[in-house]
């Protein structure tokens, strides 16, 4: 079994019930979550040997959150335990024309406040084929920026697969404190994530003739950017996510999967939104679980993107969903009806 480690935040979620703005009642839902925490629970569903690494403190909220994992049956033995706050997020989900609103309340959280010393990365990449972490960590500081720059090193000296999503976050750093964290750290990845923003905002590099936020996505202009970044960094694959926001509960969602030669789009599918937080991490689960498994560049890009439309209907940062599902959405199968 192919045994893959993420790497990140894991953070609590407090958000409104329904679409409830911020304390328009005095009760608010609690879960966890965070990009490369939500990449392992989808590893983890589809059968792979999943191995999350973060710092936890050891009070009961952060033994809650190792529990969260253990749950989907996600590797947690690697987890540091220590330092005093577990990061926290609050979302109030959108509805139509109102766009949904995170407030990060994460400083001095246990990963922020960590060094290089807290990780051993050697055991930790014993037996492991596939490194993930995302741009959302090494934003966290410039001491993570080096624990993430440790970690992919290691991770090429032990023949270990890296990939990274940009996953840039204006609320966390600035365009510029990106492009230099990231431009060290990419050098070491194989695989890179993207979305329509993240390539702009981190490294200048545009989709020519699109337009978002009016439904006009011009494919050639991806293929540009997909092949710049390749270019500019070595990338083996690069995978661009598109969407089309029409309002915050109906998005248009694709994407494109390009190998080094050819361009791969998926099928488009309309989302009517439950919850679009944790979308581009289920892709990114589907998209390592596809190369794992030797799916060709057209299935493999299918796959991802059928996984991330279906973590669009489920409520919470986690993908609770299985191959079998995943497949039958990729191979045409999309009517919703009643399974009986």
């Amino acid at each position: 079994m192919a045994k893959v480690v993420t790497f990140g935040e894991l953070m609590l979620r407090l958000a409104p019930n329904g679409y409830y703005r911020f304390f328009q009642n005095d009760q608010m839902q609690a879960t966890f979550g965070g990009g490369e925490a939500n990449v392992a629970v989808s590893l983890a569903n589809y059968g792979i040997d999943s191995v999350y690494v973060t710092k936890l403190p050891k009070h009961a909220i952060g033994q809650a959150a190792v529990d969260s994992l253990r749950y989907f049956g996600v590797d947690t033995s690697k987890i540091v335990r220590g330092g005093e706050r577990v990061g926290i997020y609050y979302l109030e989900k959108g509805a139509s024309q109102r766009g949904s609103v995170c407030i990060y309340d994460r400083k001095y959280s246990a990963i922020q406040q960590a060094t290089t010393a807290d990780f051993d990365w050697d055991s930790i990449f014993e037996g492991a084929d596939w490194f993930h972490f995302t741009g959302i960590t090494p934003a966290l500081g410039e001491n993570v920026v080096e624990i993430c720059k440790e970690a992919c090193i290691k991770a090429k000296e032990k023949g270990v697969k890296v990939s990274c999503d940009l996953n840039y976050r204006g609320k966390l750093w600035t365009r510029e404190e990106a492009n230099k964290a990231m431009t060290e750290l990419c050098k070491y990845v194989d695989v890179c994530i993207s979305n329509e923003e993240d390539a702009k905002d981190v490294f200048g590099i545009e989709a020519e003739g699109t337009d978002i936020y009016g439904g006009k996505l011009n494919h050639e202009g991806y293929k540009s950017v997909a092949k710049q970044l390749a270019d500019k960094f070595g990338f083996e694959t690069v995978a661009i996510t598109l969407r089309t926001s029409i309002s915050a509960n109906d998005n248009d969602w694709a994407g494109m999967l390009y190998d080094g030669e050819n361009y791969c789009f998926s099928k488009s599918y309309h989302l009517h939104i439950v919850d679009r937080v944790g979308g581009g991490d289920s892709f990114g689960g589907g998209l390592i679980y596809s190369l794992l498994n030797g799916k060709s560049t057209k299935d493999a890009i299918e796959f991802a993107v059928a996984a991330s439309a279906l973590k669009h209907t489920i409520e919470g940062d986690y993908n609770r969903v299985s191959v079998a599902e995943v497949e039958k959405l990729a191979g045409g199968d999309g009517s919703g009806r009643v399974q009986r």
